[in-house]
Formats: C-alpha cells, sequence, structure tokens
C-alpha cells in the first residue's frame, strides 16, 4: 500500500515536470527507430526537421499540433507509411534524441493482431503482414492453422505490416513497448 502511494506520488511529481508535462501530451506517438526514452527524447528534440528531411520514404513528419507542447517533433504514422528501417534519419539528429541502432535492435513498438478482423483467423488465407515483414519468420510467423503470431520480442514496431493488411479496419496495428512511449497519432492520457 505504500509502496503504492509513493510511485503514484512521484508519478504526479514527474508530470509537473517539463519533460513529464511534454511526455504526457506526446504519448500517443510512434517515434522514429533509435529514439531514447520518451521522458529524455521530448527534451533532447530541438525540432529541427533533420530526421524529417532525411527520411527517403517520408514516413517521418512533425507532430501537429494536438500534441500540445511536444508539436513539431517526429512521428510516424504507420497507418500513412511506415517506417524502412533504413536509419537516415540516426544519422542526422545533432542532439542524440535518435541515435544509431541496428535494425534488429529498434524499439518503436510492437505490432497487434485483432483475431475478429483478421482475414486469417477467419479462415480466409491471408499472408499479407508475413510477407512484408523485414523479420519474416522471427517477428511475424504462421502457426498450423496459418494464423499470424507475433513475437514480441522479435517484433520492432516498424509498422510495414499495417498497410499491407487487407482488413478494413486495419486487423494489425502497433502499440508502444513501454508506456513513455506509444504507437500511433493519438493522445494518450493515463
Amino acid at each position: 500500500m505504500l509502496l503504492r502511494f509513493l510511485e503514484e506520488r512521484e508519478s504526479r511529481r514527474e508530470m509537473t515536470t517539463r519533460r513529464g508535462v511534454l511526455a504526457w501530451f506526446c504519448g500517443g506517438c510512434l517515434r522514429p527507430p533509435g529514439a531514447v526514452a520518451e521522458r529524455d527524447f521530448v527534451s533532447l528534440c530541438i525540432k529541427c526537421g533533420r530526421c524529417v528531411a532525411s527520411c527517403p520514404y517520408h514516413a517521418i513528419a512533425p507532430a501537429g499540433w494536438g500534441h500540445g507542447l511536444a508539436a513539431g517533433t517526429p512521428v510516424i504514422d504507420p497507418e500513412k507509411i511506415p517506417c524502412y528501417l533504413c536509419m537516415a534519419c540516426t544519422k542526422v539528429c545533432p542532439t542524440g534524441a535518435l541515435r544509431p541502432v541496428r535494425d534488429e535492435d529498434v524499439a518503436m513498438g510492437t505490432a497487434r493482431i485483432d483475431t475478429d478482423l483478421c482475414y486469417a483467423y477467419q479462415r480466409i488465407l491471408c499472408r499479407a503482414c508475413v510477407d512484408i515483414c523485414p523479420f519474416q519468420g522471427e517477428a511475424i510467423r504462421q502457426n498450423l492453422m496459418l494464423e499470424p503470431l507475433i513475437d514480441r520480442k522479435s517484433c520492432v514496431g516498424c509498422g510495414l505490416c499495417v498497410p499491407a493488411c487487407p482488413a478494413a479496419p486495419k486487423a494489425i496495428r502497433v502499440e508502444a513497448r513501454t508506456r513513455g512511449s506509444a504507437a500511433m497519432l493519438g493522445v494518450e492520457r493515463t
């Protein structure tokens, strides 16, 4: 009981700091690969736009005004354009908010499958997410019923599977691995 009280008090204290307020406003963003923890990211990023300009796929965009004080920081919406893991953005960041990282060590998020929407779970043959995954056989593989399974440890959250999904609405989405970073372009307030 005391431990829970102390954790809640620390959480409230953290929210009143500059970093905490910024992380709260942009808690629903999928950050580019190599991003440091969200708390540190929002204080390190100077919103220079170099990562946005360096992305050859135009997957990185500045967060909109709905993200409050974090507006202008780089985000990725995999439903529009996923991350192709080219790592160009990590090479141009002047502040260290984005750090060089190997493809397999990227930790943007984790894909999740809605089994009620997924064609394969409805016994309709579909391999779209399995075929597009850059870590095929590791991050996404199929079980004996040919249903896709996500390995949370191997999935980096690039989002390539999201636009590949033929279901409407999408049966696959990317969620954050930690509370500090997040998955989609929505403001998460908990």
